[in-house]
């Protein structure tokens, strides 16, 4: 009987791979594949089971109750006994409304009411019946006044907007102001609305509702969500106030997350001629109001639109005039008689705007009289470099070895290079068959079309008519509008100059493999300007901090919202003040804006901006702008560049219609959000708005490449190589740019090989065949930095003057926005 063995694999025994089933693992090979480990996030994890319908009940009951007590207590924040009361902008939209007959049935609603009258601006009214406090500011409005009614908007809760129902009938229910000043708020960023409808008793009953129904319409284009409310009795005037106390308000996060008062009363106090000193005469301005927002600080700066940044000499709280009762409590009574609040002088934020560097920070010890004389001796004979001032060590590789003959550097000034490149541009005369950057120009001409008016009005004399134009800015317009259409067409492109050898007009120039990936130091050459400026190590998890710290601010030199204060305000000169009073004609229109931490400071900002769209004027970069971000109101002249993602960006030689771009320019910083809207001013001195957006960052490490296009033609092709001329002119330039890649219109990539001949010809290789048609080109970059041309608007519109902080490009000149000759000279 034969014994059964069973065979047992050995050491050596082939072990075949599974099949890749493309499966997941299955939850038997994981416990496998663990061996009994156990995640700790497994044990210490809640155990995600599915709730009761009680319990979802409960939590949206909870959660409903938490969104209504954050509600309540926003309402609650103004208009009470011991809050701010409600600021309400009273805004007619045509001007044949008078916004002092709706007040007049606002006033009369309640007999109880108490109705008090600071100004002709400024009212204030109780409502017991409400227990509610109201305020309301009548801006003043009219052709040129258009920002005055921005900053009242800035600071009020609500705005009422009235609308005459005969004015609807006849025409349009909005007239041209009004419209123009509604699209600048809602820009900027319009308050809770209510539109309110006037003079619907004047009309035919049998037309009413039609008229009604016809404003309706016209509204629902501008505020979709806002329905017309009657204002013709007293019943109406109290359903205003009642939804003006009661309804849910917009949150402004430019607003809120600053304090800001408004002044009712505002003193101009000056100084004693023993203290003004020798220097210009100084004083102190009082502006007495509600304080809203966030806490106030003694020791923090303020800003006054039209005067510019200050510092406080003290806070004091006068008892407030338009309490809703008498206080008879002891404790409310303490309340009205604080002490002033003092600054210290170690914790007062200062005035200093920019950073003083010191210029010889990175010089050596001086040399003596003996390593003077040496070096004289060894640089008579010594070959250098003629490097362009602030050229890198990298750049300065390219240039060959020249004898210096002359001590004296021959500087390239980086303005007149980019005159330069501006006015120099590619000729179309062998490119006619390319169609790169075309696109219709419909949008100029239609601009040229607006200037003719179709009126009833007898016609004018040819004469009185030419008498009256300017030919000076007619002539400038059209060669704007012609360069702007040559750089459209040829993006970028010029011609290599045949008088001057290409390598040393393009010296500040480099060329990159990819625009994308390749580096470029953002500490490389950076001006002498960027050394007087400040840059955060993190910008975001700074304006988060400062944001936070500001609206949780305590202490004993802190001044809460709702307070009734009087703000003294130190070091106001005297003639800025008198020049403000002059441009308004009155001394009440004072707004006090409490800056945050680092906003006083000068730095590098970048704001993203889109084209209105009735604006088709071409906007050339480095043109004069009157921007307002925020709070602030200044003129730059911004550099523009595209509004992508990564570390460079191609800058923008125009600022073309239906664009969205990013500009740069030196401001003081403002912590994010804060609308941005820009301004031009008209051959006629009136401001239009031409593009609007928000702050981006304040980023001083932003690179800004400009780019320059050098065209060459096809003149022999072969199958992988050909011969290319009208690029460059000489042997010497051709062995510069050699190491330059080159790309072509349909997208053919190559280099240069080597040169033919001395008049410019060369012998390129490409990754294919040329077509006969193909336009080759060499991209060369250089980056560029905007010019500290920054100007604080000091006074308001009514005058238009302003003047500037820091040095301008042309030296120190104060600016009028009504000098027609100014402003071409710009």
């Amino acid at each position: 009987m034969a014994i059964e063995t069973i065979h047992r694999p050995g050491a050596l025994k082939q072990t075949n791979k599974s099949h890749k089933h493309g499966k997941h693992t299955s939850k038997r090979e994981l416990e496998r594949l663990a061996k009994g480990k156990v995640n700790l996030k497994t044990l210490t994890r809640r155990p995600n089971r599915q709730q009761s319908r009680d319990e979802r009940r409960q939590q949206a009951v909870q959660l409903r109750k938490n969104k209504r007590q954050e509600a309540i207590a926003l309402k609650r924040a103004i208009g009470g006994a011991l809050t701010a009361p409600f600021l309400t902008c009273v805004l007619p939209l045509n001007e044949m409304i008078d916004p002092n007959s709706a007040l007049a049935f606002i006033e009369g609603c309640d007999p109880e009411a108490t109705v008090t009258k600071v100004s002709d601006r400024i009212r204030y009214m109780n409502v017991p019946r409400f227990r509610q406090r109201f305020s309301f500011v009548v801006p003043e409005i009219g052709h040129g006044r258009e920002l005055n009614v921005l900053d009242a908007l800035k600071v009020c809760d609500s705005v009422v907007l009235l609308l005459s129902a005969v004015a609807g009938e006849s025409d349009e229910a909005i007239d041209k102001f009004g419209a123009k000043v509604l699209n600048m708020a809602l820009t900027q960023g319009l308050p809770t609305p209510m539109v309110c409808l006037m003079d619907l008793q004047s009309i035919n009953p049998k037309k009413r509702s039609q008229a009604k129904a016809n404003i309706q319409k016209e509204i629902a284009t501008l505020l979709p969500d806002e329905k017309i409310m009657e204002l013709e009795k007293l019943t109406d005037a109290l359903n205003l106030l009642r939804r003006i106390g009661g309804q849910k308000r917009r949150v402004m996060h430019n607003r809120s997350n600053r304090p800001h008062l408004l002044g009712e009363k505002v003193e101009y106090v000056p100084n004693a001629p023993e203290e003004a000193g020798p220097s210009r005469p100084m004083g102190t301005l009082k502006v007495t109001g509600f304080l809203r927002g966030v806490p106030l600080s003694v020791n923090q700066l303020v800003h006054i639109p039209g005067l510019g940044d200050f510092q406080l000499e003290q806070i004091a709280s006068p008892t407030d005039p338009y309490r809703m009762r008498k206080m008879e409590d002891g404790e409310m009574a303490s309340v009205e008689e604080r002490a002033p609040l003092l600054p210290d002088p170690e914790q007062q934020t200062t005035l200093q705007r920019e950073n003083v560097p010191d210029e010889m920070d990175a010089e050596q010890t001086w040399p003596t009289e003996d390593e003077i004389a040496a070096s004289r001796a060894e640089n008579k004979t010594k070959l250098v470099k003629r490097v362009p001032k602030g050229m890198s060590d990298y750049q300065a590789s390219w240039i060959p070895d020249i004898v210096e003959e002359d001590e004296d550097d021959d500087e390239d000034d980086e303005a007149d290079d980019d005159d330069d490149d501006d006015g120099q541009y590619m000729s179309c005369e062998s490119d006619t068959e390319s169609k790169v950057g075309e696109r219709d120009t419909e949008d100029d001409g239609e601009h040229e079309s607006d200037q003719v008016s179709v009126s009833d009005e007898p016609p004018v004399s040819v004469d009185r008519y030419d008498k009256e134009m300017d030919m000076e800015e007619e002539r400038n317009a059209l060669a704007r509008i012609q360069a702007a259409k040559v750089d459209e067409m040829f993006p970028d492109e010029i011609d290599t100059p045949a008088d001057r050898p290409a390598r040393e007009r393009f010296i500040k120039y480099r060329g990159l493999e990819s625009f994308r990936t390749s580096p470029w130091d953002v500490k490389e050459n950076l001006p002498f300007d960027y050394a007087r400026i400040y840059q955060f190590k993190n910008f975001d998890h700074t304006k988060r901090r400062i944001v936070r710290e500001a609206q949780q601010k305590e202490g004993s030199d802190v001044a809460m919202p709702g307070w009734y204060l009087r703000l003294h305000v130190k070091n106001v000169p005297q003639d800025v003040w008198n020049a403000f009073v002059s441009a308004n004609g009155t001394a009440d229109r004072v707004i006090v804006y409490g800056m945050l931490p680092h906003e006083h400071q000068m730095s590098v900002m970048n704001v993203c901006l889109k084209r209105t769209p009735n604006s088709t004027i071409p906007i050339k970069s480095k043109e004069r702008m009157i921007v307002q971000c925020g709070y602030r109101r200044f003129i730059v002249n911004p550099i523009y560049s595209q509004h992508t993602n990564g570390d460079k960006h191609k800058y923008e030689r125009y600022f073309r219609p239906g664009m969205t771009v990013v500009a740069t320019f030196f401001a003081p910083i403002q912590f994010p959000p804060a609308p941005i809207l820009c301004f031009r001013e008209n051959p006629d001195t009136t401001l239009s708005m031409v593009a609007s957006g928000s702050l981006f960052a304040c980023n001083p490490d932003r690179v800004v490449l400009k780019r320059v296009v050098l065209s060459g033609h096809p003149y022999k092709i072969n199958r992988q190589h050909a011969t290319v001329r009208f690029m460059f002119f000489n042997t010497e330039d051709i062995a510069y740019f050699k190491p330059c890649k080159l790309r072509t219109k349909l997208g053919r990539v190559g280099h240069i090989k080597e040169s033919l001949g001395t008049h410019g010809h060369m012998k390129c290789v490409f990754d294919s065949q040329l077509k006969s048609h193909d336009t080759i080109l060499l991209y060369l970059y250089k980056r560029v930095f905007p010019k500290w041309t920054y100007e604080d608007c000091i006074v308001s519109c009514g005058d238009r003057e302003s003047s500037h902080s820091g040095p301008t490009s042309k030296g120190e000149r104060s600016v009028t926005f009504n000098s027609k000759v100014e402003l071409m000279q710009e």
